[in-house]
């Protein structure tokens, strides 16, 4: 679908203001502390998406701080027929990550990273989230998995996101020694699976006290899955 330059400027101007306010529900959730973290969300029509500047205080956060960037996680201010105007700021340095998912995924429309306490700490030990309550089986369809070890620099990080999730229902992967990414078909909707993945890994980890969880049954999960995503909600 294509854009005028118009368009595209209401466009941008409705996203960055979008992504800003989603910063704020991972402060709100306590998934992030200082300036860690990052919600970015694709342009529809466009090879571009919106995402935090780098080390910005989230109390600080405007939507005119929100950077416009390609696909490949370059810094852009628009075309001859209509400037969008990026801020003097550098995009997050997770952006190559982003972009990757955004370039492989194509129903991807929003992506969050978090250093949640509780899933960040399955990260640490390498090891997925068993699907052992309804409430897995309704968002993630199954366990969470874990990907693989990755430096931040390049989009090394966003290729084991994708090869990960690629072949799973689960909106979100635990980056080994690193923590927490999610997805979603908009931004909102990959804010509420870090939510939900930091729940349940708290929830989970406390069950592991007390001893070893029941798993729930490959046939349930695949019932509760497809109820909650096709019948579930108005």
């Amino acid at each position: 679908m294509s854009t005028t330059p118009a368009q595209t400027l209401e466009t941008i101007a409705r996203i960055r203001q979008e992504v800003c306010t989603l910063h704020a529900e991972l402060t709100r959730y306590e998934l992030v502390v200082w300036t860690a973290g990052n919600v970015s969300a694709r342009v529809p029509g466009r090879d571009l998406l919106v995402i935090k500047p780098s080390g910005i205080s989230y109390d600080d956060l405007t939507p005119e701080q929100m950077v416009v960037t390609d696909l490949y996680g370059v810094p852009v201010d628009g075309d001859a027929d209509g400037e969008w105007g990026n801020p003097p700021l550098s995009p997050s340095s997770d952006t190559a990550a982003h972009a990757y998912v955004y370039r492989n995924m194509p129903d991807v429309g929003g992506v969050v990273h978090t250093h949640s306490t509780y899933a960040t700490a399955w990260a640490a030990r390498g090891e997925s989230i068993p699907c052992v309550l309804t409430m897995m089986g309704d968002e993630f369809g199954g366990n969470i998995p874990v990907g693989p070890f990755a430096l931040i620099g390049d989009d090394s990080i966003g290729q084991g996101i994708v090869e990960t999730l690629k072949n799973s229902n689960s909106p979100a992967v635990l980056m080994q020694n690193h923590g927490p990414f999610t997805i979603g078909k908009d931004a909102r909707s990959a804010v509420k699976a870090a939510v939900m993945c930091e729940e349940v890994a708290r929830t989970v980890h406390i069950s592991r006290q007390l001893g070893e969880p029941i798993a729930i049954d490959q046939g349930h999960i695949d019932s509760l899955y497809a109820r909650y995503q096709n019948v579930y909600g108005q």
